[in-house]
Order: structure tokens, then sequence, then C-alpha cells
């Protein structure tokens, strides 16, 4: 019996970048990208569509930044987890991520094996 994909969208406002993580995370064993969005309002639409078992969620993007589409996903859809991927490092951001509800916090800068292990 095939063990089920861990099935994953993404939401960043940078189409290249977005583009990029979906191959890291592709090249990966049992995993899936299922879709992508470049803001907050577009990924809680989606997740009411597609029930992932992951959202990798940007700070920073327009209408809905990541830190409240964070606080919403965890209300709504509490079986998704959210790992934060930014260019933020000051604390402040990681507290506020984190508060919000985040299960990771990974900076944009650290390598694509350190993205799979979260």
């Amino acid at each position: 019996m095939k063990k089920q994909p861990y099935r994953i969208v993404l939401a960043d406002d940078h189409t290249m970048f977005r583009q990029g993580i979906k191959r890291l995370i592709e090249e990966l064993p049992d995993m899936e990208v299922l879709g992508e969005v470049s803001d907050g309002i577009d990924l809680l639409n989606l997740l009411k569509k597609l029930k992932p078992d992951m959202a990798i969620v940007d700070i920073t993007m327009p209408r809905m930044g990541g830190v409240e589409a964070t606080h919403e996903i965890c209300q709504l859809y509490p079986q998704t987890k959210v790992l934060i991927l930014t260019m933020h490092r000051r604390i402040e951001y990681v507290h506020h991520a984190f508060s919000a509800g985040a299960s990771g916090y990974l900076l944009k800068e650290d390598s694509g094996s350190e993205l799979a292990t979260a």
C-alpha cells in the first residue's frame, strides 16, 4: 500500500521564489505541492478547498500578511501546520509568528536541506 504524500500549499508574493520552493519540495520523497498563491486571502480560500497538511507562508504579502493568515489558519484549520518562510530575522517577527500559531520559522537565506527538515 502506497503512503499518501504530505500535502503542502505555498503562499509568497514572489512567483519565482514560489516556483523554486515548489521544485525543492517536489524533489523530496512523499511530498506534494497542491497549490500556490500570492497573498493571505487567496491562501485562506485555497485551504478551504484543499485542506493540506501544511502551509508554507511568507510574512510580507499584499492584502493579508502571513502572521494574520497564520492566525486565521490556526483558528479555521487546526489540522494544517504553518511554516513561516521569510527574510525577516528580527526576534519580534519570530515572536509574532509563533504567537499567531506557526509551527516553525525558517529564513529564506537558509538552505534547501533545512527546508526539508522543517
